[in-house]
């Protein structure tokens, strides 16, 4: 049996956890006029949202839609501040009970687990299966097709279900759950809501849970969409591609991207999470180099220049910590770093 929330309603929709939601909310936000607004009128705006809640009237509004290039073109769909709050307050007190169920390989959207710990937790299992590269390690890399775009929304309802037995939570999230749709109706998550980040963990929990104990998969990492196998059996690392196929369409009515199953070995490099990864090195993807130099010319700001020192700093990079600050017209040649 599943664990089961208990946490009522009432504990989620409270004028006190609401304040918090708003205070988290606004971190770095504060500035915006839309905010602003909101906080004119701050506990006016939160007991009406409060009331509005206990009384079942609450209802999710629509959303601004725009477009991002990061790197590859993305839909971002943006809600009210009012129902953000409500977004901030529900996760607040479902996170870290979900937190709990999901596996330690689940890196995405995830306190304490982001890009770098998913980093280095690739370059350890490696170690581990090619025996301090000794043998050779195989890594199966998997893609899902518009992930965020194909979440079912009974699929997903069900599952909340399982572990949250108060009906009122179940329709407070099927509200938010229902405000969008993607590719036909029933179908979708935006990318603009913090729900859909705890929301897609929790759906691919299920495929997180049916790797590690039905394919008993002793090496396995998923940041958001990507996924990786590692093992020294090429042969057991091909017959999963069809189990993984089938458990994603029948149990979740994704896809895999037929055009992004690779399979290599570490000694050739494998290209994960941006990075190639080679036995005792990984060096940032051409792609990257290219986005990231192309940006630092267009906005050779301190801020920018911190950002891509900071996300280079992941591998083998003293010359192109150089090149980066040389773009931006910081480099003396006087400065020491740490390769």
């Amino acid at each position: 049996m599943r664990a089961q929330l208990d946490l009522s309603f009432e504990v989620i929709t409270s004028l006190e956890n609401l304040l918090g939601a708003w205070q988290e909310f606004t971190r770095g936000k504060k500035q915006r006029k839309d905010v602003q607004e909101f906080g004119f009128h701050l506990m006016d705006n939160l007991s009406t949202l409060h009331d509005d809640l206990v009384s079942f009237h609450y209802r999710h509004g629509g959303y601004h839609a725009f477009s991002i290039a990061d790197p590859k073109p993305r839909s971002i769909h943006k809600a009210s501040v009012r129902d953000r709050v409500l977004h901030h307050a529900v996760y607040q007190v479902l996170y870290p009970f979900f937190d709990r169920m999901f596996v330690p390989t689940s890196f995405s959207c995830r306190n304490n687990k982001g890009t770098h710990a998913a980093l280095q937790r690739f370059a350890s299992s490696a170690r581990q299966v090619s025996r301090n590269h000794t043998r050779t390690c195989w890594v199966l890399k998997l893609d899902i097709v518009k992930f965020f775009a194909n979440i079912d929304h009974a699929i997903l309802s069900s599952i909340l279900a399982s572990s949250i037995p108060d009906e009122r939570t179940r329709a407070l999230l099927g509200e938010v759950i229902g405000s969008f749709s993607s590719t036909a109706p029933g179908v979708g998550l935006p990318l603009g809501n913090l729900t859909s980040q705890l929301l897609v963990n929790v759906y691919m929990n299920e495929f997180d849970q049916f790797v590690k104990h039905a394919l008993k998969a002793k090496h396995y990492i998923r940041y958001a969409d990507d996924f990786v196998l590692l093992s020294e059996n090429k042969t057991w690392l091909e017959e999963q591609i069809a189990l993984v196929s089938s458990f994603l369409h029948t149990r979740l009515r994704l896809r895999l991207h037929p055009n992004k199953i690779v399979l290599a070995t570490i000694a050739s490099g494998v290209d994960f999470l941006g990075w190639v990864h080679f036995p005792y090195h990984r060096v940032l993807r051409t792609a990257t180099k290219r986005r990231m130099f192309r940006r630092l010319i267009e906005h050779p700001t301190e801020a920018t220049v911190q950002s891509y020192l900071g996300l280079i700093s992941h591998g083998e990079t003293l010359t192109l910590r150089e090149k980066v600050l040389n773009t931006a017209g910081l480099w003396s040649g006087t400065e020491e770093y740490d390769s």
